[in-house]
């Protein structure tokens, strides 16, 4: 599955699923060796899987349907991730005080981002977004919902706010507003946003 490829600059952005592309992962999160700098995407996951068994968590993650996110290709070179999966499967949400439920549907929640540095700048969350939509849609997904901070027109979000993407970055992608919540990310506050999928 992938989501139609555009064109950017001469540069041609493919999103596939990560299912079978765990080495392409670990280049984007920039962790090389359990225990090392960069991030294992746990946070939400699992954070209580110690360190040294993150990189096997992952690996499993990838090897089974539907996988734990997409990965997004510059001209057939690994740029991005997005990790979007089955709320379900984030033990963190299914716990947050922070985030509440909309409805009993298991939404597919898009909880990350992340651009390899010298990718940035190009508008790869965009497509990112769009291809954990199709993601998500393709595995029978009802709706998925992001949590983005929730900033002004013109506003710059740094990295440590801007990770769980920007309110605007999603109603550009067809979410809208679903409930407010009380969570923050870099001191922003954060908005629970939707977008219906029919069946």
């Amino acid at each position: 599955m992938s989501v139609p490829g555009v064109m950017m600059a001469r540069m041609t952005v493919q999103v596939l699923p990560a299912v079978g592309r765990y080495d392409d992962f670990v280049e984007v999160v920039g962790v090389k060796k359990p225990g090392g700098s960069g991030c294992w995407c746990m946070a939400y996951r699992d954070s209580r899987v110690p360190n040294e068994e993150r990189a096997q968590y992952m690996r499993d993650e990838c090897a089974q349907e539907p996988g734990p996110g997409v990965l997004a290709y510059v001209d057939d070179e690994v740029a991005g991730w997005s990790s979007v999966a089955p709320r379900s499967s984030y033990r963190r949400l299914m716990r947050s005080r922070t985030i509440p439920f909309v409805d009993d549907r298991d939404a597919w929640s898009v909880v990350c981002f992340v651009v390899r540095p010298r990718f940035r700048g190009r508008g790869l969350m965009h497509d990112l977004l769009a291809g954990a939509v199709a993601h998500a849609a393709a595995s029978g997904a009802q709706v998925v919902e992001g949590y983005p901070v929730d900033v002004g027109e013109g506003d710059r979000v740094d990295l440590i706010s801007g990770y769980v993407g920007t309110r605007r970055l999603f109603e550009a992608a067809g979410f809208t507003r679903a409930a407010e919540t009380t969570g923050h990310s870099g001191g922003r506050p954060r908005v629970l946003i939707r977008r219906e999928l029919g069946t």
